[in-house]
């Protein structure tokens, strides 16, 4: 395997997870983010990602421990990046933060430095020449719950070296992804362009008034055998997430009923903190969302 040290940037909902996944498969992976208190969060996530680990995955507590001893953590961008074989971004969905930070990456990073975006809807090509390597460039988006669902998409550009994109292939396999490689770039990559058209027409149904959340996650439950309906999805994926892909379309489409979906996800959820899974209450409460009861489709 070419690549021996990782740095992930961002240590919210995936990129933690990228970071314990990383390090379980051998890698030395520096976690890097803004703030030495967001750095704090992530290790107290380890802890209760070290669980899921062992009951998922029958981790053994001597693998756990090698796991927590191949990672690091730093808030000094230089020094996160000082001998990184690849950067793996998963900073917030927000194009104009993206390029900022690829700009700053760009001056510090080794030029061995490879840099994979995890977007889940960006195009590498927004940012390839903010990077300074457009040919190191390219995307590699993770699934969340990433030990479960663990699909990895990569997704060049047109100016993405056939070789770093092999590389990467690579890489996602010896973490343990079913490799997923994408031959031209496509909004939404794979699984978002399946999953993110049932999200929104699912919220389209519920700010219209037509159904409440657990009606519409019952009848594609009952009607699909899905484990989930899309407002699970929803808790899980984070509604920070769909809030911010739901406003990039309310502003560029100017859409009323997109504008609609945005003020009241920012009003009832985003506002309130009620922001999924992490915060404990999104559409559901956890741990034990109604649609886990037997009962709920019944």
């Amino acid at each position: 395997m070419k690549y021996k040290n990782i740095t992930v940037a961002g240590s919210g909902v995936l990129g933690y997870q990228i970071a314990f996944q990383s390090a379980f498969h051998g890698f030395k992976v520096t976690v890097y983010d803004i703030t030495d208190e967001n750095l704090e969060k992530a290790k107290a996530k380890f802890s209760s990602l070290s669980l899921d680990y062992k009951n998922d995955l029958n981790a053994t507590e001597q693998q756990i421990e090698k796991t927590r001893q191949n990672l690091r953590y730093t808030s000094n961008l230089a020094d996160a990046l000082k001998d990184a074989d690849l950067l793996i971004e998963a900073v917030p969905e927000n194009p104009t933060l993206k390029i900022d930070f690829y700009q700053k990456l760009a001056k510090v990073a080794p030029e061995k430095t490879v840099f994979a975006t995890n977007s889940s809807t960006l195009l590498p090509s927004q940012f390839a020449e903010a990077t300074g390597r457009p040919s190191k460039f390219l995307a590699l988006h993770f699934a969340n719950t990433i030990w479960i669902h663990n699909t990895a998409e990569i997704m060049g550009h047109a100016k993405t070296d056939p070789k770093v994109f092999e590389d990467v292939i690579a890489f996602a396999k010896a973490i343990g992804m079913l490799a997923l490689p994408l031959h031209k770039e496509q909004p939404g990559y794979i699984l978002n362009s399946l999953l993110v058209p049932l999200l929104s027409a699912a919220t389209n149904l519920l700010v219209s008034e037509v159904a409440d959340p657990e009606t519409i996650d019952k009848t594609w439950m009952k009607a699909t055998g899905a484990p989930l309906g899309p407002f699970g999805i929803l808790d899980v994926v984070g509604i920070t997430t769909a809030y911010n892909i739901d406003k990039m379309a309310a502003e560029k489409t100017k859409d009323p009923l997109k504008i609609k979906i945005v003020a009241y996800l920012k009003e009832n959820y985003i506002d309130k903190n009620k922001l999924g899974v992490s915060t404990g209450e999104g559409f559901y409460k956890y741990p034990n969302p109604a649609f886990k009861n037997p009962d709920f489709l019944k």
